[in-house]
């Protein structure tokens, strides 16, 4: 059985602001590490991020599952560096969903498919200095 990971936050600010962040690849490069992201943004079309981790460069990639401008994005996800092979099941998905909180924006990020409840709380404490960085670029 898959475990999920799950981390939230609230940025001031309102949930165009924050779309534009997620999708815009300069931004995104701000709060994901440098991480140069490419999509078409649209259902069906790949989405790859590439970079550099730990001095190696990396190549992940996915596919756009859901596309909601303002409200929910979610992709398909795999990265060579997990060192599983790059067939169907080695794939998680990986939401960004959006919700209005007065005049702030509260985003949840939830990673499906870990392998267990530690991969899980790894990649729950990852997406939350992400989206400490994600609001920062936002809030600035």
């Amino acid at each position: 059985m898959s475990e999920t990971a799950e981390a939230t936050i609230l940025i001031h600010a309102d949930r165009d602001a924050v779309w534009h962040a997620i999708t815009d690849p300069d931004l995104i490069a701000q709060y994901l590490y440098g991480t140069r992201v490419e999509s078409e943004w649209t259902v069906g079309s790949p989405i790859v991020y590439r970079g550099e981790w730990e001095g190696k460069p990396y190549e992940d990639h996915g596919t756009i599952l859901e596309f909601v401008p303002g409200e929910r994005l979610v992709s398909s996800y795999y990265s060579p560096l997990s060192g599983k092979p790059d067939v169907p099941e080695s794939y998680q998905d990986v939401a960004y969903t959006l919700g209005s909180d007065g005049d702030d924006t509260r985003v949840t990020i939830t990673q499906s498919g870990c392998a267990d409840r530690a991969e899980a709380d790894r990649m729950s404490t990852n997406w939350a200095s992400t989206l400490e960085g994600l609001r920062a670029v936002v809030e600035r």
